[in-house]
């Protein structure tokens, strides 16, 4: 099912409407809209399970891919009692048989679709889920270079973002942005991972969180790069799974009626 929304006054009738269903009714991913903040229309797959006042987490995919980086993954959030947004960013691609839109709008608009354009794209998505859909704690949760971004959501955004999860972080931006700089910045709790070879790429970064609620997970096999490394396709991903779990079980889940 798609839903349109758009943040114009006329449409914003149809968003409460959506918002307001019966639990069982909401039982199901939908496929919605909303415009990025440069007006370019961003692709997203809601899951909304629980109650308002639950954690909210919204994903973002790795580069080259599509919101179907989460296709798995969704569901077991929802199990966990969290409910879920992953977008298309405009920088991305196709991956688990789901075409990011986001990015074919942009082409086709000739827009520019590097990492670094992508980051209004996450904004608007968080800006999206904190109007129409969270009334509890809200998360974000990056895969590669989106995982480095959504350190910057949440120094940018710190009355807004209360978590991070980053997968494969690292300084993938050049001079145009140090996130080493910007992780300083961050105070709330965060969850950094990786492959196991990938690590020297993101220490630096956690090493300037001031937050007392840091903290990361190196796997003892070689890992995966990226939020794929919790697919059940590697052997391995048990062991991401439980030290996700263990961190969204302290900061938020305990939390969730607050």
């Amino acid at each position: 099912m798609r839903l349109q929304i758009a943040l114009n006054p006329s449409m914003l009738i149809g968003a409460f409407i959506w918002i307001g269903m019966s639990h069982a009714e909401a039982k199901e991913t939908k496929t919605i809209t909303f415009p990025s903040l440069d007006k370019l229309e961003v692709t997203a797959d809601v899951s909304v399970v629980h109650d308002s006042s639950a954690p909210f987490i919204v994903l973002f995919h790795q580069a080259g891919w599509s919101r179907g980086e989460y296709k798995e993954i969704m569901p077991k959030l929802n199990a966990l009692g969290f409910n879920c947004m992953a977008i298309d960013q405009r920088s991305g691609g196709k991956v688990n048989g789901v075409k990011n839109e986001t990015n074919a709008r942009a082409t086709k608009a000739g827009k520019p679709a590097e990492y670094l354009d992508a980051y209004q794209d996450l904004q608007a998505a968080l800006n999206f889920a904190h109007t129409h859909f969270a009334t509890g704690k809200l998360i974000v949760w990056g895969s590669s270079y989106s995982a480095a971004l959504v350190i910057k959501l949440a120094a940018d955004n710190p009355g807004i973002v209360d978590g991070v999860l980053s997968f494969s972080p690292g300084e993938y931006f050049g001079n145009a942005l140090s996130v080493g700089r910007v992780a300083k910045k961050v105070q709330c709790p965060v969850f950094i991972t990786s492959a196991k070879a990938e690590r020297g790429n993101w220490l630096p970064i956690f090493s300037q969180m001031p937050s007392s609620g840091k903290q990361f997970f190196t796997p003892k096999t070689a890992g995966n790069h990226g939020s794929r490394a919790l697919w059940s396709k590697f052997e391995d991903s048990d062991s991401y799974w439980q030290a996700v779990t263990a961190f969204l079980k302290l900061h938020f889940i305990a939390k969730a009626g607050e």
